[in-house]
């Protein structure tokens, strides 16, 4: 996305979002699963080449923070483009799962011991 064309020219981040900083939805977190929804919704129009970059990378599940890596892309542009894909249903997504909400008491004794050994 941020390759230089013939004249040494960037595309800014910001002309992907259109001028957008924030994120229209507080859906996504750095570990927010992402999928691409197959086959794309009827009537849905052709996207745009981020967009289908976007697509193409989430057809097996990514987390947002490995998405925006392997796109060379802040997290916070790649988020506004995944409220615009969730927006057209385009995209699932998943909240991380919570392990637990207590902590493992026996787990932390058996970490301060180790601590303590050091």
């Amino acid at each position: 996305m941020r390759e230089g064309d013939a004249a040494g020219r960037l595309v800014r981040p910001f002309t992907l979002t259109g001028g957008r900083t924030r994120p229209s939805r507080a859906d996504f977190t750095l570990i927010t699963s992402v999928t691409a929804v197959d086959p794309p919704p009827e009537g849905a129009t052709r996207p745009q080449p981020e967009y289908t970059r976007i697509l193409r990378l989430c057809a097996k599940t990514i987390v947002v923070a490995e998405l925006a890596a392997e796109l060379d892309l802040p997290v916070s542009v790649v988020v506004i483009l995944l409220c615009d894909l969730l927006e057209a249903g385009r995209i699932t997504v998943r909240a991380p799962r919570l392990v637990s909400r207590t902590p493992d008491l026996d787990l932390l004794q058996k970490v301060r011991d180790g601590l303590g050994r050091l």
